[in-house]
């Protein structure tokens, strides 16, 4: 079983493939995938810290609020009594996939630069210089 701990929210979590999270609300919209920061992969008796070319995707699933929180604020034989509360804005995430990340192999230069060429280069056509006119003052006439 693999598994990582990321960063998110400025906290920190241990998931696995297909976990669902609630976390701190995030700037991601519904339905779209990001990478949060990698700080450990685990597994099969093995920790990684420095997990280089590794990638955690997750999608965003919703973003609802949480439990109302109540708060009463009592000072005894003074009539003093106030009620507030809260709900805290978050964003549930899916773990989609823990994995290394493989770059496609890039084409060497030489071989890109005769591919990105025209097929049939045409010669550039031959301006004409013209020429500006100036007005001639008085002076000069």
């Amino acid at each position: 079983m693999t598994y990582a701990i990321i960063s998110v929210g400025g906290k920190q979590y241990r998931v696995s493939e297909g976990d669902r999270l609630l976390v701190e609300r995030l700037r991601h919209e519904e339905g779209k995938t990001f990478h949060p920061a990698i700080l450990m992969l685990g597994g099969n008796g093995d920790a990684d810290f420095a997990a280089k070319g590794a990638q955690v995707t997750a999608r965003v699933l919703a973003h609802p609020l949480g439990e109302k929180v109540r708060i009463g604020k009592y000072r005894p034989k003074n009539g003093y009594r106030r009620h507030t509360g809260y709900r805290s804005r978050l964003t549930q995430i899916q773990i989609e996939s823990i994995g290394s990340t493989e770059k496609r192999a890039r084409k060497p230069k030489a071989e890109a630069a005769e591919f990105d060429k025209p097929a049939a280069s045409k010669p550039k056509p031959k301006t004409t210089k013209t020429t500006k006119t100036t007005k001639k003052t008085k002076a000069e006439e």
